[in-house]
């Protein structure tokens, strides 16, 4: 989006629960174009999920803290994010809506592992728009972890959506997105 994709500090923001949209594997779920946009993005994210939390947690030590893996969509109102940042202002109306955050079944990392690497993309309609692989994200899950537990204390249960590939776009009603993490179910949901 224009950055420095350099390893200038991460930044965060937050969602409510009613963002979560669970998508089940195998299935193309509805999801609702949301009011008041007319940008409304994809960001494809491999998402964690905590099993414990903490405060202070060292890198070397985050994984440790991690239940289970998922895919998972980032979607933004982008007119609205951008408009509330022109005026220095939060992007809570661009990124924390209802169903904002569809997310795949979480994985154990007990049967899948770690996802350190390994392909991560995203399609719009049969069309590849994001196609990358995890170990070229700016951030790993492990230093996020160790990031946002400086500044919150993290919680079992907590999910984190760590990251997208460059190349996020816009979608409009009718369009199926097809998200893929190598080492997971696929993700797919149509823009209704």
């Amino acid at each position: 989006m224009g950055s420095d994709p350099t390893r200038e500090p991460p930044f965060f923001f937050q969602k409510p629960t009613d963002a979560i949209q669970f998508v089940a594997p195998g299935s193309v779920a509805d999801h609702p174009y949301p009011t008041l946009t007319k940008n409304y993005h994809y960001e494809v994210e491999l998402v964690a999920a905590l099993k414990s939390g903490g405060r202070d947690i060292p890198a070397e030590k985050a994984l440790e803290h991690v239940y289970g893996y998922a895919v998972g969509l980032d979607m933004t109102r982008r007119d609205l994010q951008r408009g509330m940042g022109d005026q220095k202002k939060p992007w809570e109306i661009g990124k924390s809506f209802d169903h904002s955050a569809p997310i795949g079944p979480i994985h154990p990392v007990e049967k899948v592992g770690h996802f350190t690497k390994g392909a991560i993309s995203l399609a719009v309609n049969g069309t590849v728009k994001q196609d990358a692989t995890l170990e070229h994200m700016i951030w790993s899950v492990a230093e996020q972890i160790a990031q946002l537990s400086a500044a919150f204390e993290l919680m079992p249960g907590d999910i984190i959506y760590s990251g997208t590939p460059e190349n996020v776009g816009p979608v409009v009603r009718g369009d199926v997105l097809l998200c893929k993490i190598a080492g997971l179910p696929d993700l797919s949901v149509r823009i209704v």
